[in-house]
């Protein structure tokens, strides 16, 4: 059974996941008409309906085999994996339970995601949920775990305690005695307790009053807003409004937006975000204002369209924006900035980006919700070819120090340097390549599989 969901740009899949929508439409573009064979296993049944979909969405569906044996695979996601083009490390299948889970922001756990420390034996805190037990008992981003449940961290790295040893089963209220440690050394004791968390978007939203060269070399102290964001959810609309009816209201000249974990979304919200950054300067000007192009295979042709910017609540109407960006910014991500370049002028930094210039739309079939690959995404100028990431204009590696808007942070702090000197530090100049809207000469996906979030 098929039922047509809406448009996305990939979705990793970890503990959480990320993608990207437009919106719904009432006719399906996809239906399935053949009758099932009742001589086939559910499995074996989910395998053809899966490969008759792929035959006629998947954006590389040219490279498929000429036909499936729905025995080769044991499971639907299995096939996905056995099928897919050879470069295509993006197209999933999950369970509609996963996915219903997803839409509705929900997590379940302590809340926070993590690393290993340099020294292996703590776990650095990357960023924390506002509403699960880790944050409201102190932990914070930079915060460093030491022991949790009795276990020293230093033998779940060394791989002599396990990490569900350490964090415990997936039940509702499971409570862990929990050590952290402070950027500044202070030691903090406390409790930590699992349960479904509505996942926040924006991680932090503030104002800094900081000296800034403008477009035209002028130097003068200017509001600069500092916005981090995860994932371009549904939520995230409302979230988005709250931070930039604080823009607006301080009066925000210089906007530095933090991706450098978001890993994707709702085209709908990377609309509306572009629209809200730039505003007018996306609609007054000598090209169209088209936000994003879709590209489909030959079957699917007829939906290839042109989508323009929106009307936003609380439009800054900037001309430049400063993007902090790693491998782990993804199709959403990657989407804005390649939107607004056109437009307005954008700087990156960090690392490159992950190379996802594609999308598909959540397909349902049987007990299973496909993602796989349906179109390509492309600029108001016609670009598109970001297979290998889009390139930081000032590279640096990321070093967690504190948490959010600490300006030791090394991308923030570039980023502040930027817009003082109107121009990267030397170090970060030893490595900035600028990317000009010339395709790339061959679509490559010799980066591998994108690397994935740790979260508890």
């Amino acid at each position: 059974m098929f039922k047509k969901r809406f448009k996305l740009i990939t979705l990793p899949l970890l503990l959480s996941l990320t993608a990207c929508s437009l919106g719904s439409d009432d006719d399906p573009m996809y239906e399935d008409k053949t009758p099932d064979d009742e001589s086939l296993t559910q499995a074996e049944q989910d395998n053809v309906d899966l490969f008759e979909y792929l035959q006629q969405a998947y954006f590389w569906n040219d490279e498929l085999p000429s036909e499936i044996n729905p025995s080769a695979y044991s499971s639907m996601p299995e096939a996905m994996y056995g099928l897919r083009n050879t470069d295509d490390r993006f197209s999933f299948v999950m369970t509609n339970e996963e996915y219903k889970d997803y839409v509705a922001s929900v997590f379940f756990g302590y809340g926070f995601s993590h690393l290993a420390n340099d020294t292996n034996d703590g776990l650095v805190i990357r960023y924390v949920f506002d509403q699960g037990s880790a944050y409201l008992n102190g932990l914070r981003r930079g915060d460093t775990i030491t022991r949790a449940n009795g276990i020293d961290i230093a033998d779940v790295i060394a791989g002599t305690r396990t990490l569900s040893e350490a964090f415990g089963p997936n039940t509702d209220g499971y409570t862990i005695d929990v050590t952290f440690e402070k950027p500044d050394g202070t030691v903090v004791e406390t409790q930590f307790s699992k349960s479904e968390i509505v996942a926040n978007t924006v991680m932090a939203s503030e104002v800094k009053n900081k000296p800034v060269t403008d477009l035209n070399n002028n130097v003068s102290q200017k509001n600069v807003g500092y916005l981090v964001f995860d994932s371009f959810k549904e939520s995230s609309a409302a979230e988005l409004n709250t931070a930039f009816s604080q823009f607006s209201q301080t009066g925000v000249d210089e906007l530095i937006l933090d991706l450098r974990y978001n890993g994707g979304g709702r085209i709908s919200v990377a609309q509306q975000l572009s629209t809200q950054i730039a505003g007018d300067n996306v609609r007054d000007n000598n090209m169209s204002n088209i936000f994003v192009q879709y590209v489909h295979n030959d079957n699917w042709s007829q939906y290839n369209e042109a989508v323009s910017f929106s009307t936003a609540s609380y439009e800054l109407d900037l001309d430049r924006l400063i993007v902090l960006t790693s491998g782990n910014s993804c199709s959403a991500s990657e989407l804005v900035i390649n939107a607004l370049m056109p437009f307005i002028d954008v700087v990156t930094i960090g690392d490159e980006t992950c190379g996802k210039p594609i999308g598909m739309y959540p397909q349902e079939i049987n007990d299973w919700t496909v993602f796989a690959i349906n179109f390509q995404t492309q600029n108001a100028v016609g670009f598109g070819d970001y297979f290998d990431g889009l390139p930081a204009d000032c590279a640096v590696t990321e070093t967690i120090v504190g948490d959010w808007g600490d300006e030791a942070d090394p991308l923030l702090a570039e980023a502040l340097y930027y817009l003082e000197n109107g121009q990267c530090s030397t170090a970060a100049q030893a490595f900035s390549k600028r990317l000009k809207y010339a395709p790339s000469p061959k679509v490559d996906f010799s980066q591998g599989p994108v690397k994935m979030r740790n979260a508890l």
